[in-house]
């Protein structure tokens, strides 16, 4: 049986495909949604979802939340005694969720669509299949969340429509996708994101804000720290939540004996989430550049994502875009009723025959190279991509390249996942190196061809025509090389001073500034900021006074020039 599987930062969610239509399965409270909560009690008892949320005041240390945000990292969180990864706590709501659909359904899952954000990397795309795998369920696909929801808005009356963008912003995470449907095919134009800015975000700032109100003696102080922000937290969210539906909310908590509350108005917490809700035009301006779509072009701007019930959330997007949002789809639900639907594509049912969905590579991929600058020193350790981010896939590019040494014997190539001008701010993927013939700098080529599905593998082939020579690489994780005992085993475990020119602030800021625009673009003008970089760096590098004066002057003219191409 295959089913489909939001698994949320803050809420996760379970459908199932029956009867040419997405259904919700309930858990066991009869609740659609279950919280992303564990709690492991020094007697080794697992609770999962609201159960385990319940806990967070009282015993937070042996409680864990919003563990999606570390996936693909090596933390543990130490829960009754022993230390688990994101993963193995991401395991644990899995199979939760699948228990749900045996006693729903009479029958036992064994595959699964799971739902990512678009702009997971590698690393957290394979540690949520490993999670799968940990819960008893092998990940048929991974398809990123604002692809479900789109497909689920899509259903609804498989009506053709013009590109719309799906604005979700959940918990922990936010993503933004173009998307376009026509004759049964939904195609993601393009994907951005912040793994960083959700609903939690906005629970810490307004924490922040009431607390001075609510607790001006400095009562919370006396707590411990993870008690004292579990107090916080889960008071924002309630008051959070109320200012969904009214102009005022009360923030309060009680400790012992005594009750603490102050008022918080929706202005005053619109104030205290103005950066977080400036930090939601970034993924939308990127994405809508990427695909070279104009604002006005979009004929909707769908929401998902539980966060974006907040009023201040839907006025940004009004101001952002200059109308109001389409809210026809349950911002909770459309993720998960969108995997099952996929699950429906995979299972080929017949009433989803005549529907297509194509998706696209979330992060540029590509190798590290070594380039001269203006005065023919080897800049080393530069990234040049091979596949541009938000390339339809599946999708296979080739790259050439040659050597930069006389008599150079080996080429050695990191391949690497990110959208930075260093691979050092990059997530390296792997490594490959081929023998080439001793020969000048730059008789020797290579043909580097990079393929990649949609499933996430990604192959690399490098070819040395002069001999004839081919390697071949098929990305696998260090954590997949663990063998089927391993596997099963960790399953069974679940039952300073001195500053150079470089330091200098302005040199650091137009730097830092450049590399976001190099972020933010692709083609072309990426790989001129990239030179421009390069150049700035040599600069640097010299030490020369009037020479950093004079290439900082110059670079922040050209960079200027970009930025005052503006979408939004």
């Amino acid at each position: 049986m295959l089913i489909g599987i939001d698994l949320g930062t803050t809420n996760s969610a379970v459908a199932i495909w029956r009867n040419g239509a997405s259904e919700l399965v309930p858990n066991a409270r009869g609740d659609f949604l279950t919280p992303s909560a564990v709690h492991i009690g020094k007697d080794g008892i697992v609770s999962v979802g609201t159960a385990a949320l319940d806990r967070m005041a009282d015993d937070p240390l042996n409680t864990a939340t919003s563990f999606k945000r570390h996936m693909g990292v090596q933390r543990h969180q130490v829960l009754g005694g022993k230390a688990y990864t994101a993963e193995e706590l991401s395991a644990l709501v899995l199979r939760s969720l699948r228990e749900d659909v045996i006693a729903y359904t009479g029958e036992t899952p064994t595959e699964a669509v799971i739902t990512v954000p678009a702009y997971f990397n590698d690393r957290q795309r394979k540690a949520t299949r490993r999670a799968g795998e940990l819960a008893g369920l092998t990940a048929r696909r991974l398809i990123n969340e604002p692809t479900a929801a789109a497909l689920a808005f899509g259903l609804q009356d498989k009506a053709d429509r013009e590109p719309f963008l799906v604005f979700d912003l959940g918990g922990g995470t936010f993503d933004v996708s173009i998307v376009e449907m026509f004759e049964g095919i939904v195609e993601v134009r393009a994907s951005a994101g912040d793994n960083r800015l959700g609903g939690d975000d906005f629970n810490i700032a307004l924490a922040a804000m009431a607390r001075r109100t609510a607790d001006p003696e400095g009562a919370l102080d006396n707590l411990p720290q993870a008690r004292r922000e579990a107090v916080l937290l889960r008071a924002a969210e309630k008051a959070r939540r109320q200012l969904s539906h009214g102009p005022e909310a009360s923030f309060s908590f009680t400790l012992g004996d005594r009750s603490f509350a102050a008022t918080v108005s929706e202005a005053e917490f619109e104030k205290a989430a103005e950066d977080l809700l400036r930090r939601l035009r970034d993924p939308v301006v990127r994405s809508l550049r990427d695909c070279g779509i104009d604002p006005k072009d979009l004929s909707e701007i769908v929401l998902v994502g539980g966060a974006t019930r907040m009023p201040v959330v839907r006025r940004a997007i009004t101001r952002m875009f200059g109308r109001f949002p389409n809210s026809t789809v349950h911002p909770d639900h459309a993720v998960a009723l969108g995997a099952a639907a996929q699950a429906g594509l995979l299972a080929r049912d017949a009433a989803l025959d005549e529907i297509r969905i194509t998706d696209v590579c979330p992060f540029t991929l590509g190798i590290d190279v070594v380039e001269r600058d203006t005065h023919g020193v080897l800049v080393q350790g530069l990234f040049s991509p091979i596949i541009e981010r938000n390339t339809a896939v599946p999708a296979s590019r080739a790259a050439h390249y040659h050597t930069m040494s006389d008599n150079q014997k080996k080429i050695e190539m990191g391949i690497y996942q990110g959208e930075a001008r260093l691979v050092a701010d990059n997530i390296q993927l792997g490594k490959l190196s081929v023998s080439v013939p001793p020969r000048p700098a730059g008789e020797i080529g290579i043909e580097v061809r990079f393929s990649y599905d949609s499933s996430g593998l990604l192959e690399v082939d490098v070819c040395v025509p002069e001999t004839g020579l081919t390697r071949n690489l098929v990305i696998v994780d260090e954590e997949d090389r663990r063998d089927a005992g391993e596997m099963a085993r960790r399953r069974e475990a679940l039952a300073m001073l001195k500053f150079h020119p470089r330091e200098d602030a302005e040199n650091v800021a137009l730097m830092a500034r450049a590399g976001r625009i190099y972020e933010d673009h692709i083609g072309e003008l990426r790989q001129m900021v990239g030179q421009w970089m390069t150049s700035f760096a040599a600069a640097l590098e010299s030490q020369d006074p009037r020479r950093i004066v004079d290439s900082r002057a110059l670079l922040t003219v050209r960079l200027d020039k970009i930025e005052g191409q503006s979408l939004l």
